[in-house]
C-alpha cells in the first residue's frame, strides 16, 4: 500500500504535469464500487465542467480541490495507480475511473485489486479530521508522541492507527522501529523520555529518506507502487529491516527475522530490537 512517501510524490508529480487548471469535460466510472460517494452517476455530473485548483496529500489521501469548493479525494489503497494519457486512449486493463479533460488528456486510476476508493466531499474534513498529525508537520513533536505513548498498547499496531498518526504504513514503521532500537510488540507506555525522542527523530528520517527516494517499489508486477511516469521509487534500495528476512542487519550483523504483529508481516533485528 502506497505511504506516505509514495503519495506525497504522487501528488507532486500530478502537480508537476500541470493537472492544476484543467476542466474535467466527462467521467467514466467502470468499476462502481470505486467511487465511495456520491453515486457513480453523481459523480459524473457534480465533477464535469468542475476545474481542478490543486493537488495535495493528507495521509495516505490525495486532496484533488475543485472550482466549486468541494474536493476530490483518492485514497490508493493497496495497488491504486495513477497515470495521465496525453490524447484519448481505449480503457487500459484494470482502469477503474477515467477523467476526461476538455484538452484531450486522461486521468486514469488503475487499481488491479479494486480496493482504491475515489470521494467527493463539500467539507474533507469530515474524513480527514479524523486522521492524527502529519508526522513531518509541525503538530508532530516529541511531546505528542510522548501523550500518544502512554496508551498501554503495542508499538507498531499504535503507528499504523491514522488517528494517532497520518500516513504511516507497514514499510515506514518497520523502518523507524529499526532505527531507534525498538521492538514492535513493546508497550508505548514503557517507553522512556530518550526512546520516545529517538523514535520521533527516527521516523522522520526514515519518511525524509523515502521521500528524497521518490518511495518504494517493491517487486515489478502492476500491483506495485508507479509514479505517474511509470518510473519506479529507490528507497527499496536503502531499506534496513523491512522484507531483508534472513539478511544481516546493517547495524550488528544478526540475521532480520520476520513475525508477525497485529495481523502485519513485520521485520526486526533480534539483537538490536530485543523483545521487551
Amino acid at each position: 500500500m502506497p505511504e506516505l512517501p509514495e503519495v506525497e510524490t504522487i501528488a507532486q508529480d500530478l502537480a508537476k504535469a500541470g493537472l492544476a487548471g484543467k476542466r474535467i469535460a466527462d467521467v467514466e466510472v467502470h468499476w462502481p464500487r470505486t467511487v465511495a460517494h456520491p453515486s457513480p452517476a453523481d459523480l459524473r455530473k457534480r465533477l464535469i465542467g468542475q476545474v481542478i485548483k490543486s493537488i495535495e496529500r493528507r495521509g495516505k489521501y490525495l486532496k484533488i480541490a475543485l472550482s466549486s469548493g468541494e474536493c476530490l479525494l483518492i485514497h490508493l489503497r493497496m495497488t491504486g495507480r495513477l497515470l495521465i494519457a496525453r490524447a484519448p486512449t481505449e480503457q487500459l486493463p484494470h482502469e477503474r475511473v477515467t477523467l476526461i479533460f476538455d484538452d484531450g488528456d486522461e486521468l486514469k486510476f488503475i487499481d488491479t485489486r479494486k480496493f482504491g476508493r475515489w470521494l467527493l466531499a463539500e467539507d474533507p474534513e469530515e474524513v480527514l479530521g479524523k486522521l492524527g498529525p502529519e508526522p513531518l508537520g509541525p503538530e508532530f513533536t516529541v511531546r505528542y508522541l510522548e501523550q500518544l505513548c502512554r496508551k498501554s498498547q503495542q508499538l507498531k499496531p499504535m503507528l499504523l492507527d491514522q488517528s494517532c498518526v497520518a500516513g504511516l504504513g507497514n514499510i515506514y514503521v518497520d523502518e523507524a522501529l529499526w532505527r531507534a532500537e525498538l521492538h514492535p510488540q513493546k508497550k508505548a507506555d514503557t517507553l522512556s523520555k530518550e526512546q520516545i525522542t529517538k523514535l520521533h527523530v527516527s521516523i522522520q528520517q526514515v519518511l525524509q529518506r523515502g521521500l528524497k527516494a521518490s518511495g518504494t517499489t517493491l517487486g515489478k508486477g502492476l500491483t506495485n507502487y508507479y509514479r505517474l511516469d511509470g518510473s519506479r521509487g529507490s528507497h527499496q534500495e536503502h531499506l534496513d529491516a523491512f522484507r531483508r528476512t534472513g539478511k544481516p542487519c546493517p547495524r550488528c550483523g544478526t540475521p532480520i527475522r520476520r513475525l508477525v504483529v497485529g495481523q502485519r508481516s513485520t521485520h526486526i533485528c533480534p539483537k538490536c530490537q530485543a523483545y521487551p
